[in-house]
């Protein structure tokens, strides 16, 4: 695997709605099509939002293929930022893809000025959980 992590352009948002789903709906069982609606409302969202400075967001790549995705956003609870659809397809997994997008956006984060960057997950995910802890999250309530 080569992977490289660049800003996203039109269409990931397809392909991160398509990781999300795959992964929830066979991993944990969420309601396939009530999930993909549901995610797709909240990235729409975003996406109306998305040249807010305070928003940004990545793509992971191997090989100029999509692996994977992280947004920040800014711009709905500021001065906080929100971690969001933080995914990776499984051939992704332990390869550092999932670093360099936390890093990614951490450091979009600091040079943002951000006084808090904070998410919402649960428990069970145990590698990201992994990685949020190494960038410096902390748990807060469970």
């Amino acid at each position: 695997m080569a992977i490289t992590i660049r800003e996203t352009e039109p269409g990931d948002a397809g392909r991160l709605i398509a990781l999300q789903v795959d992964y929830y709906a066979t991993r944990w069982d969420f309601p396939p099509r009530f999930f993909e609606a549901k995610i797709a409302y909240e990235i729409g969202d975003f996406l109306a939002r998305r040249d807010d400075p305070r928003n940004r967001s990545w793509r992971a790549d191997d090989h100029g293929a999509y692996v994977g995705g992280i947004t920040i956003d800014g711009s709905i609870d500021p001065p906080a930022a929100l971690l969001r659809w933080f995914i990776l397809g499984d051939a992704a997994r332990g390869q550092g893809a999932g670093r360099g997008l936390i890093d990614a956006a951490m450091a979009f984060c600091r040079a943002k000025g951000f006084s808090k960057v904070y998410l919402g997950t649960f428990s069970g995910l145990d590698a990201a959980r992994a990685l949020y802890e190494r960038a410096g999250f902390q748990l807060v309530r469970e």
